[in-house]
């Protein structure tokens, strides 16, 4: 068995720290734009260390998803870009169609990340004011459109969401992109087990993790379906166990409690359960102070929580050496885990590391194909590509 491995673009902006704008004497200042150039240069490097795909995220706090997937696939001639994108945004009609003009141009480069929302706040922003029970129902009509539409159907349907008349393409997609889709609350897992390809969960705890892939095998099963599953996680790996926990020290050295207060105060106001399971991850470590200990902050062998006191989304970083990162991988695809979507920080850099040291443990392992050398210092990094770190933090 091998797995997908995908790496994530930092579309609002890289840094050397996990809060943006530290700059300290005497230590190197690290807040990149993404830019095309930066962004082509992590492209070409997951590129050429056989990564499937790169997660484009979406949100008001970074770039369109859409069209930096479709400038970066000029860059590039294999990997495949997961664009994510929010049903409540867009016609399931017009969705359906910009897929199949993205795979007319990069014939099977394309995966789907559908994210329902889960910040009332930017949803009412971009006019979306749907409660979230409400949001998962439309995103069942949005998807069941969208199956039918790459079907070749004409379509007609009226939900409680959603109403369209007629609607057709003029061209299918060749190949159908596979849906990802991720949520933790009790009304995503039926929309997950009747229209994704591929459940993706966040870094929890092995045991945690192995939960919620029954949960959603039991649903699928009872609609006939078999879904393949993935997980999204930061990476810190280094030659030695004892490098790797230092640079996560260096991290977490950054950050003040005014800065974690902050950033927890904003998390706090997420309607998502999973956002709230990975802030418990850390709680008790915020109550007491003690998170300033960086190994207090590992909540199971060699998975980190450190990085989710500031960022959204994703928390958990599996932190050890090439051989102990390999193992931790190894074990969550034991439990069924195909596909994994890392990062790091800064994100180029981290991916050298984990393409480098990790990789040749899993081919050896037979979980990764073979690439020989993997890397062996052919990657097309182009530093005339990478900009100048601008005046402005990145988030």
């Amino acid at each position: 068995m091998t797995l997908a491995f995908h790496w994530f673009l930092p579309t609002n902006g890289d840094s050397r720290y996990l809060a943006g704008g530290g700059v300290r004497p005497g230590v190197a200042s690290g807040d990149r734009r993404a830019s095309l150039g930066y962004l082509s240069s992590i492209v070409r490097a997951a590129e050429e260390f056989g990564f499937t795909g790169a997660l484009v995220p979406t949100g008001a706090w970074c770039e369109d998803a859409w069209l930096t997937a479709a400038m970066l696939a000029r860059e590039s001639e294999r990997l495949a870009f997961l664009v994510a994108f929010r049903p409540g945004l867009l016609s399931p009609t017009l969705a359906a169609q910009m897929a199949a003009t993205f795979t007319l141009h990069a014939p099977g480069r394309l995966l789907l990340n559908v994210v329902t929302g889960g910040e009332p706040h930017e949803q009412r922003a971009y006019g979306d004011h749907l409660a979230k029970d409400e949001r998962y129902a439309r995103c069942a009509e949005f998807l069941a459109i969208v199956r039918r539409l790459w079907a070749g159907e004409t379509v007609t349907a009226r939900g409680a969401h959603l109403h369209v008349e007629g609607a057709r393409l003029p061209r299918l997609p060749a190949p159908v992109p596979p849906l990802y889709f991720g949520g933790s609350s009790a009304p995503a897992g039926p929309v997950a087990a009747e229209h994704a390809d591929v459940y993706l969960t966040w870094g929890e705890p092995p045991d945690a993790v192995a939960r919620k892939l029954e949960w959603i095998r039991e649903l699928a099963a009872a609609r006939g379906r078999k879904l393949r599953f993935g997980v999204r996680l930061h990476v810190i790996t280094r030659d030695t166990a004892e490098e790797a926990w230092r640079q996560a020290g260096r991290l977490l050295a950054a950050l003040d409690e005014r800065t974690v207060a902050a950033a927890q105060a904003g998390l706090a106001r997420s309607e998502s359960t999973g956002q709230r399971r990975m802030r418990e991850l850390h709680e008790r470590h915020r109550a007491d102070g003690s998170w300033r200990d960086v190994r207090a902050l590992e909540v199971a062998p060699n998975l980190w929580a450190g990085v989710g006191l500031v960022r959204g989304g994703a928390g958990t970083a599996l932190v050890g050496s090439h051989a102990e990162v390999a193992e931790r991988i190894a074990e969550y695809a034991s439990l069924g885990i195909d596909e994994f979507i890392l990062s790091g920080y800064p994100h180029l850099e981290e991916l050298f590391w984990f393409g480098e040291g990790v990789l040749p443990h899993l081919a050896r392992r037979g979980l990764f194909p073979d690439l020989g050398a993997a890397g062996g210092g052919h990657i097309p990094f182009l530093p005339d590509d990478i900009p100048a770190p601008p005046d402005g933090g990145s988030a």
